[in-house]
């Protein structure tokens, strides 16, 4: 992502959902970029859709969540590492005797909670996905199709270099310039591209006679320095 924005500057920034970590979305955020990214559901859900983890309310004051019971779940305060984020685990022993622990976790010791050191920018993130949905669809409609057209119609579905970034971004550009132009011929039809190619080179063609002239007129002036006529330009023509 870093990449991005040493080459444009960007306000927001798109991506699909599920190609985003935490560290990206604190990348954007020091960068002053804003984020839409729609966020893969939490894979471990309630056997109840009403006790998800979405519908615990966190305190960010008391550092604390409360269930839907009305019971806080605490953390001591203590960071986890996980592979690419810290968190911190927040549990309540009242899970032991709550009447809808079954609803609410599979686990043996009840509901525990792992927030992110991310969290804060990821809930930030989520927020504005619900408030621009037509922008995203927009992205997805204009995005994807070029994709799909790669993966599935003409069955580049993985990048043949892969010894560095240069060297598959130059394989990606390939791909996308043999789509663009399908795409060209396929909007303005092939007819009207050659009239405009044959066009350009008529006005190349053009272009190149004061140069012929110019160049005549430097040959004159090396070799008869007294002549002021170019004795080339007939032959050039």
């Amino acid at each position: 992502m870093q990449n991005l924005f040493y080459e444009a500057i960007i306000s927001q920034l798109y991506y699909d959902k599920g190609y985003h970590t935490g560290s990206e979305f604190a990348v954007a955020d020091r960068l002053g970029i804003e984020t839409i990214v729609a966020v893969p559901g939490v894979a471990a859900q309630a056997p109840n859709p009403q006790y998800n983890v979405e519908n615990f309310k966190y305190s960010k004051e008391e550092d604390y969540y409360t269930c839907p019971q009305n019971q806080q779940l605490k953390t001591n305060g203590r960071w986890h590492q996980a592979r690419t984020y810290q968190f911190k685990r927040y549990t309540t022993k009242a899970c032991a005797n709550c009447k809808v622990k079954d609803q609410c976790s599979k686990a043996i010791c009840g509901k525990a909670i792992q927030r992110s050191q991310y969290q804060d920018l990821i809930g930030i993130n989520k927020q504005r996905v619900n408030q621009n949905q037509s922008y995203y669809k927009r992205r997805q409609a204009i995005v994807e199709h070029p994709y799909g057209t790669l993966k599935r119609q003409w069955g580049f579905d993985h990048i043949v270099t892969k010894k560095g970034m240069a060297r598959a971004s130059a394989d990606v550009g390939l791909l996308m310039t043999a789509y663009n132009l399908r795409r060209l011929i396929n909007i303005i039809g092939i007819k009207t591209i050659i009239k405009w190619a044959l066009q350009q080179f008529s006005y190349f063609l053009e272009s190149m006679v004061p140069l012929k002239f110019k160049l005549a007129q430097i040959r004159t002036s090396i070799l008869f320095p007294n002549n002021s006529v170019s004795i080339f330009y007939v032959c050039l023509k």
